[in-house]
C-alpha cells in the first residue's frame, strides 16, 4: 500500500520514495506525493528523478487501492530503487483552488436552498462544473449563490483535514451528500473529512487550500439545463 502523502502534506511539492515496482510505463512506489485521478479531480503530472534520469509521469491511477504511476515512455527501474518525485505545482495548485471552491458552493446550495442538492461536479485546469437537482434554474439564482460562496471566499476561513472513525462518520448526517459517497463511507474504515471552519464539512479524499482566500474571483461561464432535477454550472476562478 502506497502511503498517501497528498492527505498530510497537501502543500508538499517533492519528495523521495522507494520503487515497489515497474512494469510497462507503470511505477509504484512506497509514497507519494501524486494525486491519482478521484472524486471529480484530475490526477497530479511532474517528474521522478532517478539514477538513470529523468522520467516523465503523465498520468496516475489508482486500482485497488494502488497508486500507479504513469510514465511517458519505457522506465528502466527495478524494485528498491531510489526516486526523488516533483509534482507539477502550478497544475495541483489549481485543482486545490478549484475542489475548494466546489466545496463552498456546495456548502452555500446545502445550508440555503432545500430545494436543489449538488449531486457531482469536476475540475478541469481552467474551469470546473457542478450539477445541481434543482429543477428550476436561471441567472438570477445562480448569481446568488455565487455572490454567497464568494463571501465566504472573502471571509479568509480556514480549511483543514482531519480523520474520523467509520462509526463516528456513520452517525453525522450529510457527511456526504451523494449515494456513491454514502456507501464509500460504509466500507472505510478511517473517514477522511474537508472542514471550512464555521461553515461546511464532508467527507472527501480531494486536496485543498488551507484558507478559503486563496480560491479567488468566482467567474460564471455557463448554466445548462440537463434534464429534470439536472442543472449544470460552469465556472472559473481568477
Amino acid at each position: 500500500m502506497t502511503e498517501k502523502l497528498y492527505y498530510t502534506d497537501m502543500y508538499g511539492k517533492e519528495f523521495d520514495a522507494s520503487v515497489i515496482s515497474a512494469e510497462n510505463g507503470s511505477i509504484v512506489l512506497d509514497r507519494t506525493l501524486f494525486y491519482p485521478t478521484s472524486g471529480g479531480q484530475p490526477n497530479d503530472t511532474g517528474i521522478l528523478k532517478t539514477i538513470n534520469g529523468d522520467i516523465r509521469i503523465v498520468d496516475v491511477r489508482q486500482e485497488d487501492g494502488t497508486i500507479m504511476h504513469i510514465a511517458d515512455g519505457p522506465v528502466t527501474l527495478a524494485s528498491g530503487d531510489k526516486v526523488h518525485g516533483i509534482i507539477d505545482w502550478e497544475k495541483r495548485y489549481i485543482h486545490m483552488r478549484y475542489h475548494t471552491a466546489v466545496h463552498i458552493i456546495d456548502g452555500v446550495v446545502n445550508n440555503d436552498y432545500k430545494n436543489g442538492l449538488l449531486t457531482g461536479g469536476q475540475i478541469y485546469d481552467d474551469h470546473a462544473r457542478v450539477d445541481f437537482s434543482f429543477d428550476i434554474i436561471d441567472k438570477e439564482l445562480i448569481s446568488e449563490i455565487i455572490s454567497k460562496a464568494q463571501d465566504i471566499v472573502d471571509s479568509g476561513l480556514k480549511v483543514y483535514q482531519r480523520e474520523i472513525e467509520r462509526s463516528e462518520a456513520l452517525k453525522i448526517p450529510g457527511l456526504s451528500r451523494t449515494e456513491p459517497g454514502r456507501q464509500l463511507i460504509e466500507k472505510l474504515p478511517v473517514v477522511r473529512i474537508i472542514e471550512i471552519e464555521n461553515f461546511d464539512f464532508q467527507a472527501d479524499g480531494g486536496t485543498h487550500v488551507a484558507n478559503t482566500k486563496e480560491v479567488g474571483q468566482i467567474e460564471m461561464l455557463k448554466i445548462e439545463n440537463k434534464g429534470k432535477g439536472h442543472k449544470r454550472l460552469s465556472f472559473r476562478l481568477n
